[in-house]
Formats: structure tokens, C-alpha cells, sequence
């Protein structure tokens, strides 16, 4: 993962979201957090092109953003904080091989595709349930495995855990773990980030702390708590 921000920032109309920051990230898995309205998942959207900067560039393996739209979408794969609204077909399976269909697979092997990533996240038990009929947990790990069946290098989790029960929050901690996938997850979760490779803290539209987990929890909770 090669993830460039130069002088890259966005603004809405009268009002900035993300002041103008330059970094680089190429750590396999990136907390980010802040307090609502910090900056935080403007930040995150920037990285796949999801928001586009209106100063600076955004640069994702070489590829800029806005210039290279489609190959960037390739390569980043975002779940949002409700993942039941990426959830297009009724039944599990179908919605899995969906993101294949244009691929000009034959069914064999997209049969094949939508197994292997079935076996992957153990979720083969869902495959003929409907959207409606399972868990937040089984939710998410639906929508992982329906963007990491189409290959993308990197994902984007946006509160992967909020809402979900202890058993629900154990099993998408286990398969994030276990992912090959680079990783950024902005959460408000902070013990879900204890063992990631670093934490990008913002606050107020800026980054406020780029550092180790243990140090960049420790800074959110002055700045919540103050």
C-alpha cells in the first residue's frame, strides 16, 4: 500500500472538512478516529475517490484519484458504517457474485469465486439466507466478502463493530485479522485498534496526532474528555 495525501484537503461549499495535510501511508493496518464532525471520514473517503480534494492531490499505488477514478475503485474497496445498504440482491450468494457479473467469467467460475470467498470468512452457512434474516456481524462479513471477491488491494471499514453485540464484535475482530487485505478502519472502538501498525488522530478538520495506537488513544481521550 502506497497512499500519498499532498497538500490535499477538501471543502464544502463555506466550510472545510479536511484542512489541506500531506502524508504518506504504507502500514498494513491504519486506525483512524476523532470526534464526529473532525475530519476523519472525509479523510477516508479521499483515499478511494469517494470526495474529491479541492486542493492537493491524493495518490493511491501511483494512481491519482481524480485522474484515475476507476483504476483507484479497482483498488479500494469501502464499507460503509451500514453495510445493509451495500447489499444489493435479496440472497447472500447472488449478492456476493454480483460485483463478478461483467466479468465474463463462466458460471463455473464465478461459482467457483463466490466459494472460495465463502470458505474464506466462514460464512459458507449464509449463502442461501436473505439479507433480512441475519446479524449485524454476518452483515458485515457479507459485505467484506462481497468487495474482496473483486480483488481490491486495500479496504476502507467505517465502524466495522458499531452497534454489534460482544459475539458479533469478536467475530468481524477475528476476520479482520485474518484479512491479506491492507487495511483502514475508522472507528470509535478503541480497543479495536490496540494491535494495529498506527493511528491517525483528527480534530477540528486537522490531523491532530499520526503516531502508535497506545499514544494516539491516550490523545483522543484529552481531547474527548477535555
Amino acid at each position: 500500500m502506497d497512499i500519498c495525501f499532498n497538500q490535499a484537503g477538501a471543502r464544502f461549499e463555506n466550510r472545510t472538512a479536511l484542512h489541506p495535510l500531506s502524508l504518506t501511508l504504507n502500514e498494513h493496518r491504519i486506525g483512524i478516529i476523532g470526534l464526529n464532525g473532525s475530519g476523519k471520514t472525509t479523510f477516508a473517503r479521499m483515499i478511494n475517490g469517494l470526495t474529491k480534494p479541492t486542493s492537493g492531490t491524493v495518490t493511491v499505488n501511483g494512481l491519482d484519484t481524480v485522474k484515475d477514478e476507476a483504476a483507484v475503485l479497482r483498488q479500494v474497496g469501502f464499507i460503509f458504517q451500514n453495510p445493509q445498504n451495500q447489499i444489493i440482491l435479496p440472497i447472500i450468494r447472488d449478492d456476493i457474485a454480483f460485483g463478478l457479473k461483467n466479468r465474463g467469467l463462466s458460471k463455473a467460475a464465478l461459482d467457483a469465486a463466490v466459494e472460495a470467498v465463502l470458505q474464506r470468512l466462514g460464512i459458507e452457512h449464509l449463502a442461501n439466507r436473505r439479507a433480512h434474516e441475519i446479524s449485524g456481524g454476518e452483515l458485515q462479513l457479507v459485505a467484506l466478502a462481497a468487495l474482496t471477491i473483486t480483488g481490491p488491494q486495500i479496504l476502507i471499514m467505517d465502524e466495522p463493530t458499531n452497534q454489534l453485540d460482544l459475539k458479533n464484535r469478536a467475530l468481524v475482530e477475528k476476520t479482520m485479522a485474518g484479512l491479506e487485505q491492507d487495511l483502514i478502519v475508522i472507528t470509535h472502538d478503541l480497543a479495536l485498534l490496540e494491535t494495529f501498525d498506527r493511528v491517525l488522530v483528527f480534530n477540528q478538520g486537522s490531523l491532530h496526532a499520526d503516531t502508535s495506537p497506545g499514544t494516539a488513544i491516550s490523545l483522543y481521550r484529552e481531547l474527548a474528555l477535555s
